[in-house]
């Protein structure tokens, strides 16, 4: 069992302390509220939406507190909307079950191996090349940003400032990063330069439960814990963060399942939840973690494009501990792989291959008590 992770189990095992004094219960159920952005709508099309188009997505309306707080509509949207998170934080009675934040979830810029696959085509890309370290020309194992990218990330910075200017958006009070270099690069251009109070500083913490979907691609293993501290010196680590990377398997040709990645989402969330009390939330991370973490959060499917970004508001309940029975999924499985650039591939049967394949056919199962102890 992985130090590193172990310590998050611990912290969120039964009898633990959620937020405040709650600590009778140790699951948390998580709603998306809806009714308070775009991208909450089924109308709302991801594939053409942009965050910078449309405040965040946040929606126009009035809210139950604005007659109180605002008599006089002198103040912005998100003034408003930001009372009236508070208000439902602030009426969330004595049992204090119940606890809601807003997360803003965004996806790195273009990195290295987004460009690659898209220069080599997926099927390529998936069973050859995105196995190697790179090419001649670019290296993207743990890839950081193209110019294309950096270009998202200041978009990002440009738009933030003068939503923080302007709009009076709340600043973070907290911020964290994937440990993979092209997210806490995103996450240092995007909140650069920015005039941050004193009581709300770019402090951002990497979390290594926030990464990407773990396959076997070089770009999903991420640098040692002395090479990221080299690369980003003002971000701090959480907890028992392991030297090297103890999850990538690539080495064996074993790629995580969807159903393990939304239990390790779940894990990551909790441990959020369960200890930081701040409302306003920056997380930078991939589009297969966020896609996973909105499972985990009872939104509807939302593929963010690279450089996009997400806002949910999520209400948050202490549940009692669940008597259904444990479900087993397969957590690690096979990922077909080609000794040489392969011929093409086939949806359902996998790469096509100009000699024999390395694959490792074999599987591992878990259950979502038992996930750690597989990581």
């Amino acid at each position: 069992m992985k130090s590193s992770l172990l310590s998050v189990v611990l912290a969120l095992a039964p009898g633990a302390v959620a937020w405040k004094e709650v600590s009778s219960c140790d699951d948390i159920k998580y709603t998306s509220v809806t009714g308070f952005f775009l991208q909450d709508d089924p109308k709302t099309d991801p594939s053409s939406f942009d965050y910078a188009s449309w405040n965040f997505g946040l929606i126009n309306r009035a809210y139950p507190s604005d007659a109180q707080f605002d008599p006089h509509h002198k103040k912005t949207q998100w003034q408003r909307f930001a009372n009236y998170v508070g208000s439902l934080n602030d009426n969330r009675g004595k049992s204090n079950q119940v606890n809601y934040k807003v997360l803003f979830m965004g996806r790195h810029g273009e990195g290295w191996h987004n460009a690659a696959e898209t220069f080599y085509g997926t099927p390529a890309w998936n069973c050859y090349w995105a196995e190697q370290d790179g090419n001649a020309t670019a290296v993207w194992a743990d890839a950081q940003l193209t110019p294309n990218g950096l270009a998202q990330a200041n978009k990002a910075n440009a738009y933030y400032k003068s939503r923080f200017e302007e709009e009076k958006l709340p600043y973070f009070q907290s911020y964290y990063s994937s440990p993979l270099k092209r997210c806490i690069q995103t996450a240092n251009v995007t909140f650069a330069g920015l005039n941050l109070p004193h009581s709300n500083p770019f402090k951002p913490t990497v979390k290594e439960l926030f990464r990407e979907s773990i396959s076997i691609h070089t770009c999903d293993r991420r640098s040692t814990k002395t090479q990221i501290h080299a690369f980003a010196p003002n971000f701090k680590f959480e907890e028992d963060f392991s030297e090297t990377d103890e999850l990538w398997r690539g080495n064996q040709d074993l790629g995580e399942t969807p159903a393990h990645q939304v239990a390790r989402s779940k894990i990551v969330i909790d441990d959020v939840f369960s200890h930081d009390d701040n409302t306003w939330i920056s997380i930078t991370s991939h589009s297969g973690e966020i896609e996973s973490i909105l499972t985990v959060l009872s939104h509807r499917p939302f593929s963010l494009s690279t450089g996009q970004i997400i806002t949910v508001l999520v209400k948050a309940e202490l549940v009692e501990p669940s008597d259904e029975a444990t479900t087993t999924y397969a957590s690690f499985t096979s990922e077909p792989t080609c000794k040489s650039p392969p011929v093409t591939s086939i949806a359902g049967q996998g790469c096509v291959c100009a000699t024999a394949t390395t694959s490792i056919f074999t599987t591992t199962t878990t259950t979502p008590r038992g996930l750690i102890a597989d990581l």
